[in-house]
C-alpha cells in the first residue's frame, strides 16, 4: 500500500514537473512570437519594397519576359492584362511602372556552414528615407556610430581587379578604417571590388583581432534583383535567422558575401539590372554626412563621407555627378579601369589644357576644352551612342573638381592610404566651409578618427603655431569622447586649461556623461530630489537633449528655466559628498553662493532660484581645473584620462587618495561585475600612486613628508591625507614606513620612542619620578642641516624639527609659543600622551574587570532593601563613567547629529561597547526587583563576557598580537561557513534519528535536544551508546502510551529500526569529525596563509584608528575620567578654549609656505614618474615596440629607395632617348649642306659613360 501511495505520489509529481515545463516552453514561444510580432509591427508599416505593376515586353525575350527582368508568370494578372498600357509603353521606368507594398524579407541572416555570428538584413525600396534606415541600423540593428564612412563603388560584375588595388584596398583601405572606426559601404556581393573589400575585412579581422577595441564595419548595399537565392529571404513574418546558401558553381549567380556585418538590399522593382542601389546610396551618404560625431552626437563635426572610385563604366559617371552636388568628397584610383582613368585624364589633361586664371563657368562656353572632353569620352566609352549627355555630365563634374582627389596605386604607396583619406577629406571640408582655418578641419579629423600619429607628424611638428581659439572645440572633442592623448597634445601645445575650463563647461562636461555610466544615473538622481522640491521632474526628452548637445562655447550655456532642469554643480557636489563622506566639505559652495548651516529644502529651493535666472558663475573659470577634471575622469572610471589629470594636479598624494575613495564607493554601487572590477583595480593603481609619492617624499625629507600627511587641503574641501586615506581604506599607504613613524611619534608624544613599558608603569603608579632621569625625553631642537633654497618649506627656516613642525605650528604660524614652567611641561609632556592614556585605560580596565568579577562571584547582593553593596554601586559609577567616554567619542567625530551617530556607529569597537553597556543597565534594572533578580544576574554574567571581549580591541596595538587579531577575525567568517554546513547535517541526522529512536514525543524542549544538541554534542565524543544501542539499552521506566506521554512520562526507545541507527550514526561521525572539521581546518590554513602576508598591513591600517582614539582621549582613566570630563566641559563649552591636540593631526599652511610644499611634492612626483617611465622603456616589450618602428621606418625608406630607382632609371632612359635624337640631329646637320661647321662634332669618352652608367 506504500508503495502504491509512492507511486501515486511520484506520479503526480512528475506530471506537475511535465506541467511546468510545458508553461515554461509556451510562455518562451509567446515571448518568441512577442519579439517578432515587434519586429512585424513597425518594420513593414515603414520599409516597403517595389513590385512591378507594368509588363513591358522586353522584344529580345520574344514576350516572355518584362524589361524588369521578371518573367510573365512573376507579374500579377492586372499587370498582364494590362494591353492598352502595354502598346504605348516602350521603355520600362522603375518610377511609374512599380509601385510600394510592405517589405517581406527582414531579420537576421545565417550563412550556412559560415559559423560566424548572424548578420541582420532589409529589403526596402529604393525610394525609402534615408533617414529611417539609418535609425534602423543604429537602434534596432546596435551598429556602433562611424567616424568615417567609405562607400566603395565601380568595378560590378565579373570584372577582374588588378594586383595594386586588391593591395591598396587590403593595406589601407581597411587599416584606415580599421583605426579610424568607419563604415565601408559596398556592393555585398562576392563579385568584383565588394568581394574583394570582403575578403580584407575578413582577413584584417583575422590577423589583428585585438590591436584595437575598434572594429570593421561591411555594410553591404546591394540591389535586390541580382541577389542570388534571394527567395531563402523571404518570409512576411521576419526572419530569425534566415539561413541562407552560397553558390560558388555558376560564374553567373550573385551571391551575398558573408564578410559584411549589416545587408540593405535596395529594390526597385527591377531583376537582373544593376544601377537601382545607386540613388539610395547617394541619399544616404547624403544623409549620414549630417550626423555628428562622437558619444550622443557631441563631436564637433559632422560625420565624414567619401566615396572611393575603383574602375567603372559610363553608368558610373551620373552616380559622381548626383554625389558631387550633394559636395560629398570622391577619392579616385587612377589606373584601376575605365571611369577612374578617365576621371584622372581629364583632371590633369585639362587643367594643363587650361590657363590658371580661366574659371569653370567658361569651360562649357569653350568650344576647344568641349571638343576635347568629347575626344576623352569617345576614347574611353566608345560603346556609348548618346555622348553630348556624357560630356555636359563631365563638364558638371568638373565644375565640382576641386572635391576630387586622384590616387595613383602605380606611384604611391599603401601604407600611407589613411593619409591620403584625411587629406581628400580636408581638401572637400575646406571647399564647403570657406571660414574653416586651414588646419582647423583636418585638426577635428584626427581627433575624430583618434589618430594621434597624423596629428604629430602632420600638424603638430613645430610649424604651425597653434592658438586657444582654434584647440578649443578639439578639446572638448577629445574630453567627451575618451581621447586623453590628444588632451595631453592640446595643453602642450598652446591650450590653457585656466581659460578653458569654467563652471558652465563643467557643467557641460558632467551632462555629457553616457546614459549608462553609473555617475550619470547617480547625478540624475540627485537632480530628481532637487526637482522634487520645486514641484517638476526633468522629462526623458529634456534629458536626451543634454547628452546630444554638443559643446561650443562656454559664454553661451543656457539660463532660464531650461537650465533649472538640467545637470548643475550643485548635483556634482551632492554626489561628491555623498561619496566622500564626512571627511571634505562641500565643493563648489563658493561659486554657487551656498551655505552649510541651510537646511536641504532651503538649499534646493535657492539653487532652483539661481539656475532659473542669470547664472553668472558659468562664467568664472575653474580655480583648480586640473582637480576638478582629475575627479570628472575618475567618475566615468576612465583610466588613461584620470591618470593623466592625476599627473598635473599639485596635490598628488591627496588627490590619488580622493580618486581611490571615490572609486571604491562607485564599486560598491557598481552592478556590472566588469565596471565593477576595472574601478577596484584603478582604486589600487591610485593607492600605489600615492604610496610612491609619498614614499619619494619621505625619502628626501622626513619632517616634510609629515606636514605633507598632516595638512589641511582648500581643493578637497579641508581634507587632509590620513583623513582621506582612512576613509579610503587605503592600506597598503599606511603600512609606508613614513605614515608609520608619523603615528609612532604622536603614540608616544614628546617622549623617546625606545622607553621601555616598565618604566612608564612605575610611572604611573609613582608620578614624581617624571621628574627624574627615568623617562627620557626629546629635545625641541633646530634641524642646522644646510638644504638648497629652493627646497625650503617657507624659504628662509623651512627646516623646522618634526616637534616643532607638527605640534607647535598654529594656523600656519611658525613661531613658537612661551616656554611653560619645568614642572608643568614635564607633567604635561608625560599625561598629555596617549601611549599613557592608553596604559592607563589598560590597567584601569584589567581592574574594572576585577571589580566586574569579584562583584558578580562574591558580592551580588540580593535586592533592595537587602542590596546593592557598596562595592556594586562603585561598579555603577564606573560604568557611568565609562558611558560618559562613549558620549563624549560620540559627540567628537562629525558635525551634525545625524554625523555623530553614523560615524560612532561605523566602528565595530563601539557597537561592542554600546552593546555592552545596554545590556548592563538591563541587568541593572532586573536585579533591582525579586522577580526578575535571576534574570537580571543572567543579563550581568553575559556583560561580563562582552566587556572582557572588549580586550581584544585593546591588545590590537601590540606589534605581535595585533596581526594574529586580525587573522582571528578573518577566521570567524569561515567559521560560519562551516556552521552553515553542520547546520544542514545536524538538522539530517537529528531529525532522522528522534523519529527512528522515538515513535512519539510530543515535548518540544525535548524534541530540541534530542535534533540539534545531542548531535552537536556527537561531534566532541559524547555519544550515549545506552540509549540508541538496543543491545546495551539499559533499564527505565518509559512507557508506549500516548495518553501517559502526553501526561510527562518517558517514552520509550524503538528498537525496530536501530541498525538503521548505528549505521546513520556511523555516517554522521564520519562526514562531520572527519569531512566537515578537516574542512574547517583547510579553511582556516588557507586563510591564515592568504592573511598572513598582508596581516602587518591590515594591523598598521588599524592601529591607526586606535591612536586616534587615544590621542583624542582624557588623560585620566575611568572612573577618574569624570574630573577631565568636568574640565573639558568648562573649557571647551564655557571659556571657549579650542583643542591643541587637534592640531596634531591637522595643520594649516598659507602662502608661500603651502606654495612651496606644492612644488616640493610636485618635484618629487615628476621624479617618480621618470624613473617609472625608464623602467617601462628598458621593458622587453617597449624595446620589442621600438625595434618594430625601426623596422616600418626602415622598410618605408627601402621603398623609397625602389621608388627613387625607378624614377633614376626612367630619367636614364629619357636622356638615352634625348642623346639619341642629338646625334641624329648632329648627323644630319653635318651631313647637310646647311650649317658650314669648322670642327667635328664632340664625342662622348666611354670611360666616362661607363662611369654615369655604374652611377645610375
Amino acid at each position: 500500500m506504500s508503495q502504491q501511495n509512492w507511486k501515486t505520489s511520484s506520479g503526480s509529481s512528475l506530471s506537475k514537473v511535465s506541467v511546468c515545463v510545458s508553461l515554461y516552453l509556451l510562455t518562451w514561444s509567446y515571448m518568441s512570437d512577442f519579439v517578432f510580432s515587434c519586429f512585424q509591427s513597425w518594420i513593414p508599416k515603414r520599409i516597403k519594397k517595389r513590385v512591378c505593376t507594368t509588363f513591358v515586353e522586353d522584344t529580345s525575350s520574344n514576350g516572355e519576359k518584362c524589361q524588369c527582368g521578371g518573367g510573365r508568370e512573376s507579374h500579377d494578372s492586372v499587370a498582364t492584362e494590362d494591353s492598352f498600357g502595354a502598346a504605348i509603353v516602350t521603355q520600362w521606368d522603375s518610377s511609374q511602372h512599380t509601385s510600394e507594398c510592405p517589405t517581406d524579407a527582414f531579420g537576421e541572416l545565417e550563412f550556412a556552414g559560415a559559423g560566424r555570428r548572424h548578420s541582420p538584413f532589409l529589403r526596402l525600396s529604393c525610394d525609402t528615407p534615408p533617414e529611417t534606415v539609418y535609425e534602423l541600423m543604429m537602434n534596432t540593428w546596435g551598429l556602433p556610430l562611424p567616424n568615417l564612412v567609405v562607400s566603395v563603388v565601380g568595378c560590378e560584375g565579373q570584372e577582374k581587379m588588378k594586383t595594386w588595388v586588391r593591395d591598396v584596398l587590403r593595406n589601407g583601405l581597411v587599416k584606415a578604417a580599421q583605426s579610424t572606426g568607419a563604415w565601408i559601404l559596398t556592393g555585398g556581393l562576392r563579385e568584383g571590388v565588394s568581394r574583394c573589400v570582403g575578403e580584407a575585412v575578413r582577413d584584417h579581422g583575422a590577423t589583428a583581432p585585438a590591436l584595437s577595441q575598434k572594429k570593421v564595419i561591411a555594410v553591404g548595399l546591394a540591389p535586390w534583383g541580382m541577389v542570388h537565392n534571394r527567395h531563402q529571404l523571404v518570409n512576411q513574418q521576419g526572419s530569425f535567422p534566415a539561413r541562407y546558401h552560397v553558390q560558388n558553381t555558376s560564374q553567373d549567380s550573385y551571391c551575398l558575401d558573408n564578410n559584411c556585418q549589416a545587408f540593405l538590399l535596395v529594390d526597385d522593382g527591377s531583376a537582373g539590372h544593376w544601377g537601382g542601389e545607386r540613388a539610395f546610396c547617394a541619399r544616404l551618404e547624403d544623409h549620414i554626412s549630417h550626423q555628428r560625431t562622437g558619444i550622443g552626437g557631441s563631436g564637433n563635426i559632422e560625420i565624414p563621407v567619401l566615396c572611393i572610385l575603383i574602375a567603372g563604366d559610363a553608368k558610373m559617371l551620373e552616380r559622381l555627378d548626383t554625389s558631387l552636388k550633394k559636395d560629398t568628397p570622391w577619392l579616385v584610383l587612377a589606373g584601376s579601369g575605365p571611369t577612374a582613368d578617365f576621371i584622372s585624364d581629364l583632371l590633369d589633361d585639362v587643367c594643363s589644357a587650361s590657363p590658371a586664371a580661366e574659371v569653370e563657368p567658361t569651360l562649357s562656353s569653350n568650344s576647344e576644352q568641349r571638343d576635347r572632353v568629347r575626344e576623352k569620352v569617345r576614347k574611353y566609352f566608345p560603346a556609348q551612342t548618346d555622348v553630348e549627355k556624357l560630356v555636359d555630365r563631365v563638364l558638371s563634374i568638373y565644375h565640382n573638381r576641386e572635391l576630387i582627389t586622384v590616387f595613383n596605386g602605380d606611384q604611391d604607396g599603401s601604407d600611407d592610404f589613411d593619409t591620403v583619406l584625411l587629406k581628400a577629406l580636408v581638401r572637400a571640408s575646406k571647399r564647403i566651409s570657406s571660414d574653416a582655418s586651414e588646419y582647423t578641419e583636418e585638426l577635428k579629423l584626427a581627433v575624430a578618427w583618434n589618430r594621434l600619429d597624423i596629428a604629430k607628424s602632420e600638424l603638430f611638428n613645430g610649424d604651425i603655431q597653434w592658438k586657444y581659439e582654434d584647440l578649443e572645440d578639439s578639446m572638448t572633442d577629445a574630453l567627451i569622447n575618451n581621447k586623453p592623448q590628444f588632451v595631453r597634445l592640446f595643453c602642450e601645445n598652446g591650450l590653457n586649461i585656466l581659460d578653458y575650463l569654467t563652471y558652465g563647461r563643467l557643467e557641460n562636461l558632467y551632462r555629457s556623461l553616457p546614459d549608462g555610466l553609473l555617475a550619470h544615473a547617480l547625478l540624475r538622481k540627485c537632480l530628481m530630489e532637487r526637482q522634487n522640491v520645486a514641484g517638476s521632474k526633468p522629462s526623458l526628452n529634456e534629458d536626451n537633449s543634454n547628452v546630444t548637445t554638443p559643446l561650443k562655447n562656454s559664454h553661451t550655456e543656457p539660463t532660464g528655466p531650461t537650465s533649472a532642469k538640467e545637470i548643475s554643480l550643485y548635483e556634482v557636489s551632492h554626489l561628491l559628498s555623498d561619496l566622500l563622506d564626512d571627511v571634505c566639505q562641500p565643493f563648489y559652495y563658493k561659486p554657487l553662493k551656498l551655505k552649510q548651516t541651510n537646511s536641504t529644502r532651503r538649499t534646493h529651493k535657492y539653487v532652483n532660484k539661481l539656475l532659473s535666472g542669470e547664472c553668472g558663475y558659468r562664467r568664472e573659470s575653474c580655480r583648480s581645473p586640473w582637480e576638478t577634471l582629475f575627479i570628472w575622469a575618475v567618475l566615468q572610471n576612465r583610466t588613461e584620462m584620470a591618470v593623466y589629470f592625476w599627473e598635473m594636479t599639485g596635490e598628488s598624494v591627496l588627490s590619488a587618495l580622493g580618486g581611490c575613495k571615490l572609486l571604491r564607493e562607485l564599486a560598491k554601487l557598481e552592478k556590472d561585475t566588469e565596471n565593477k572590477l576595472a574601478m577596484k583595480e584603478l582604486a589600487r593603481k591610485f593607492e600605489k600612486l600615492a604610496h610612491d609619492v609619498f614614499g619619494e617624499c619621505h625619502q628626501n625629507n622626513e619632517s616634510r613628508s609629515f606636514t605633507l600627511l598632516i595638512k589641511k587641503s582648500k581643493v578637497w574641501g579641508e581634507a587632509t591625507c590620513l583623513q582621506m586615506a582612512t576613509v579610503a581604506d587605503a592600506r597598503l599607504f599606511f603600512s609606508h614606513s613614513g605614515v608609520q613613524s608619523l603615528l609612532s611619534q604622536i603614540w608616544w608624544g614628546e617622549m623617546k620612542r625606545s622607553t621601555p613599558v616598565w618604566k612608564l608603569v612605575l610611572t604611573f603608579f609613582l608620578p614624581p619620578l617624571i621628574y627624574t632621569d627615568l623617562i627620557k625625553f626629546r629635545q625641541h631642537e633646530v634641524d642646522v642641516k644646510s638644504v638648497d633654497a629652493r627646497d625650503n618649506l617657507d624659504g628662509n627656516d623651512g627646516n623646522i624639527s618634526l616637534f616643532l613642525t607638527v605640534f607647535d605650528l598654529s594656523s600656519g604660524s611658525s613661531k613658537v609659543k612661551p616656554k611653560k614652567p619645568f614642572v608643568v611641561s614635564q607633567w604635561r609632556k608625560f599625561w598629555f600622551a596617549p601611549v599613557t592614556a592608553f596604559l592607563g585605560n589598560v590597567l584601569m580596565y584589567f581592574l574594572f574587570l576585577c571589580l566586574f568579577a569579584y562583584v558578580l562571584l562574591v558580592n551580588f547582593k540580593p535586592p533592595p532593601p537587602d542590596g546593592p553593596s557598596p562595592m556594586e554601586f562603585v561598579l555603577y559609577f564606573w560604568v557611568f563613567t565609562l558611558v560618559c567616554e562613549e558620549i563624549r567619542q560620540t559627540f567628537f567625530v562629525g558635525t551634525t547629529f545625524v554625523q555623530m551617530i553614523r560615524n560612532y556607529i561605523q566602528d565595530v569597537w563601539n557597537k561592542c561597547d554600546l552593546t555592552a553597556i545596554v545590556l548592563f543597565i538591563v541587568g541593572l534594572c532586573g536585579r533591582m526587583f525579586p522577580f526578575s533578580f535571576e534574570f537580571g544576574r543572567a543579563v550581568m554574567a553575559i556583560d561580563f563576557l562582552v566587556f572582557t571581549l572588549r580586550l581584544i580591541h585593546i591588545f590590537a596595538v601590540h606589534k605581535q598580537l595585533g596581526p594574529k587579531i586580525i587573522i582571528v577575525g578573518k577566521m570567524m567568517k569561515d567559521v560560519f561557513f562551516f556552521l552553515f554546513f553542520l547546520a544542514v547535517w545536524l538538522a539530517a541526522y537529528g531529525v532522522a534519528n528522534q523519529a527512528l529512536l522515538y515513535s512519539y514525543d510530543p515535548r518540544p524542549l525535548w524534541i530540541f535536544r534530542r535534533v540539534f544538541y545531542r548531535p552537536y554534542m556527537h561531534i566532541f565524543g559524547q555519544i550515549p551508546i545506552h540509549e540508541m544501542d538496543a543491545d546495551k539499552l539499559e533499564s527505565m521506566q518509559c512507557t508506549n502510551n500516548i495518553t501517559e506521554i502526553e501526561a510527562g512520562e518517558e517514552p520509550c526507545v524503538n528498537t525496530n529500526a536501530n541498525w538503521l541507527v548505528v549505521i546513520l550514526l556511523v555516517v554522521y561521525l564520519l562526514s562531520t569529525n572527519i569531512v566537515l572539521v578537516n574542512l574547517l581546518i583547510a579553511m582556516f590554513s588557507h586563510t591564515f596563509s592568504k592573511v598572513q602576508e598582508n596581516s602587518d598591513i591590515y594591523w598598521k591600517f588599524q592601529r591607526y584608528n586606535l591612536i586616534v582614539e587615544y590621542h583624542s582621549r582624557p588623560c585620566l582613566a575611568p572612573p577618574f575620567i569624570i574630573f577631565s570630563h568636568l574640565h573639558l566641559l568648562i573649557k571647551r563649552y564655557i571659556r571657549r578654549i579650542p583643542s591643541s591636540k587637534s592640531k596634531h593631526f591637522v595643520l594649516e599652511l598659507h602662502g608661500s609656505k603651502a606654495s612651496h610644499l606644492h612644488t616640493w611634492e610636485s618635484v618629487h612626483k615628476e621624479i617618480l614618474l621618470s624613473a617609472q617611465n625608464k623602467r617601462q622603456r628598458e621593458t622587453d616589450t617597449a624595446q620589442l615596440k621600438r625595434t618594430a618602428v625601426k623596422v616600418d621606418t626602415v622598410l618605408k625608406q627601402m621603398t623609397e629607395i625602389r621608388d627613387h630607382n625607378r624614377r633614376l632609371r626612367q630619367l636614364e632612359a629619357e636622356m638615352e632617348y634625348c642623346c639619341s635624337a642629338l646625334t641624329w640631329m648632329t648627323q644630319a646637320l653635318s651631313q647637310s649642306n646647311v650649317i658650314k661647321a669648322s670642327h667635328p662634332p664632340p664625342q662622348l669618352r666611354a670611360s666616362k659613360q661607363n662611369k654615369n652608367k655604374t652611377l645610375y
